[in-house]
């Protein structure tokens, strides 16, 4: 098989190769493409990948390419993991929230929303061209907002387009692994949108253990988000909530600590990632070693603002590791590749899912994925509060799509009026003016 990685030359790419790696069963990826508009980063990332490969028998064909039809010609998957702008952009999208006294992550809030309006115009064209020149590959989106990306391309390739996350598996692997059981073995009861869910039950043998967990302060304190969160406020929710839900619930504390940071989250990972492709330039350097001590910089330091926020202290061994998105790609390929049906916790259209969102809304919920694709497993209806910040935010992602089909500034203004985490339309109209001026990519906001 052919998989296509569009931002080839992003840094999380390896992670994927390696899981490919690791994969010798009849009918595996055979030959991985990697896209990318940058030829300094694809060749970075190519070394690190060759080293990757040394010693591993029928390890995938690594081509690179800056001709975006040659790439997706013959692409059985095609992986986008994108970033329009860059880090630079992220950056940029931080500053600007910031100065507006609101939240600037690259995915919640006005960083979120700004980011989708640079990105959306962009997925939409890479869609249209996948229907075009590769009608038959299945879509894998990593690129964030993921849930909104993915809604959008969906417009183009319907249910061929599946989004992926590692936090909702990274969370169900944690809380299964401080009840004592195998992860392998859980089926994690998690709802909501991307970065926007919760996990409601966690069954072992058929049986629900997440009471226990609640009702233990030890257990509750054992892992990431039961420090993050605190054993009251999760025994109050009934639930365990996905790491980003931190954003909304202790919003003032977070936009604090943002403000009060030396650098920004997006400001770290540029200079960090800016030193990675510059050593990389060195035929010298070992490109492998140099990749990975840079990887568990990253690792160690996620989220660390919200973490001093809480309270919670420096990240634990178990913490540092991820659901591994990287692993939910194989998992996700090898399923509709072999008709090797799995369960995974995935970035598909609701149908019916949950009934108070339309049917082509994108949600984040458990799915049986088999050869034709991804199916959402029935689920119970969402309590109310969890009702409220779904239903918003995704009125939130439909006008930032109306913003980036239609060019309207108003449809954009309502997107940041309208999020739990921007209180004031004039502070939203500002944010909108503000991203104008920072990146011309938003220029086609031209219209009322």
């Amino acid at each position: 098989m052919k998989l296509t990685i569009l931002g080839g030359g992003g840094f999380r790419v390896p992670l994927v190769y390696g899981a490919l790696l690791g994969d010798h069963a009849e009918g595996r990826v055979s030959r991985v493409t990697l896209y990318d508009t940058d030829a300094g980063r694809l060749t970075a990332v190519a070394r690190v990948l060759a080293e990757q490969a040394q010693g591993v028998p029928d390890a995938p064909a690594v081509v690179t390419t800056d001709d975006l039809d040659e790439a997706l010609r013959g692409a059985d998957f095609v992986f986008s993991a994108i970033r329009v702008g860059g880090l630079e952009g992220r950056a940029a999208d931080e500053r600007v929230a910031l100065d507006q006294g609101v939240l600037g992550q690259e995915t919640v809030g006005a960083g979120g929303i700004a980011y989708g309006l640079r990105t959306v115009p962009v997925a939409l064209d890479l869609a249209r061209r996948i229907a075009r020149l590769a009608p038959h590959a299945w879509v894998i989106n990593f690129t964030n907002p993921a849930g909104l990306v993915t809604e959008a391309m969906s417009r183009h390739l319907g249910d061929r387009v599946i989004g992926i996350c590692d936090s909702p598996v990274g969370l169900g692997r944690r809380i299964a692994r401080v009840l004592g059981a195998d992860p392998d073995r859980a089926w994690i009861d998690y709802v909501g949108l991307n970065h926007l869910g919760w996990v409601r039950a966690l069954h072992i043998d058929g049986r629900d253990e997440l009471p226990r967990l609640l009702a233990d302060p030890a257990l509750l304190g054992s892992f990431e988000e039961g420090r993050l969160f605190g054993a009251d406020w999760l025994r109050s929710l009934g639930a365990v909530p996905n790491e980003y839900l931190h954003y909304y619930y202790f919003n003032r504390e977070a936009v604090r600590a943002y403000q009060e940071a030396e650098q920004t989250r997006g400001a770290f990972l540029r200079d960090q990632q800016e030193g990675f492709y510059a050593r990389m330039k060195d035929p010298a350097a070992p490109a492998l070693a140099t990749w990975d001590r840079t990887r568990a910089e990253r690792e160690a330091t996620y989220m660390a603002e919200n973490r001093d926020a809480a309270g919670a202290g420096e990240r634990e061994e178990s913490d540092l590791e991820s659901g591994g998105y990287e692993q939910v790609a194989l998992a996700l390929m090898r399923a509709i590749a072999r008709d090797e049906r799995t369960g995974l916790i995935l970035d598909v259209r609701n149908r019916a899912t949950l009934s108070v969102l339309d049917a082509d809304a994108v949600v984040e919920v458990p799915c049986l994925v088999d050869a034709n694709g991804a199916h959402p497993v029935a689920v119970d209806p969402l309590p109310y509060h969890a009702v409220g910040l779904v239903t918003a935010v995704k009125a939130v992602e439909r006008a930032v799509l109306e913003a980036a089909e239609s060019g309207s500034r108003s449809a954009a203004v309502r997107a940041f009026a309208l999020h739990p985490l921007v209180d004031s339309v004039t502070v939203a109209r500002r944010l909108v003016e503000g991203y104008r001026e920072v990146h011309p990519g938003l220029a086609y906001l031209d219209r009322p």
